[in-house]
């Protein structure tokens, strides 16, 4: 789909904040409610806006750790990557699953309560995932910056 300024002023306008009301956006932008409905609508069903989410601070719910892992896993069959990245879906703490290229097959993003969590989720859950070789952690001391809104 092919993004013009129109769609790109809506698209930051919810990026800032999801919940801004069509009719807030449509006086911004200085067009009617319905048109920039139709607008958000068609980038939805371009898969251009894949969804709508709080933003929820992890140590306001009890996960003060995060921590970066880089994981290396066994190569020789085809679905070797697949396969393992499956896995790691259903895993509680894996927030972000990342194939990279360099030293890293993998990066991951995870949350835990603590260090003692970040520790079992690593060993028992991650290590212990068909097709783990090794991996390298790299724990979050503190995050200075943090946006996920795309330059538009």
């Amino acid at each position: 789909m092919e993004l013009d300024e129109t769609d790109r002023a809506i698209l930051r306008t919810l990026q800032a904040d999801a919940r801004t009301p069509f009719s807030e956006i449509a006086r911004r932008i200085e067009m009617s409610s319905a048109t920039v409905h139709d607008r958000v609508n068609r980038m939805k069903e371009a898969g251009v806006i894949e969804g709508y989410h709080a933003k929820v601070n992890p140590q306001a719910v009890g996960y003060s750790t995060s921590a970066f892992v880089g994981l290396r896993i066994e190569q020789g069959r085809d679905d070797a990557v697949a396969g393992f990245v499956d896995r790691l879906r259903g895993v509680d703490g894996v927030q972000e699953v990342h194939l990279t290229t360099g030293d890293w097959d993998v990066l991951l993003r995870v949350y835990a309560e603590d260090t003692d969590g970040l520790r079992e989720l690593l060993f028992e859950n991650v290590a212990s995932t068909e097709g783990f070789a090794r991996s390298y952690t790299m724990v979050v001391l503190g995050t200075e910056h943090d946006d996920p809104a795309l330059p538009l």
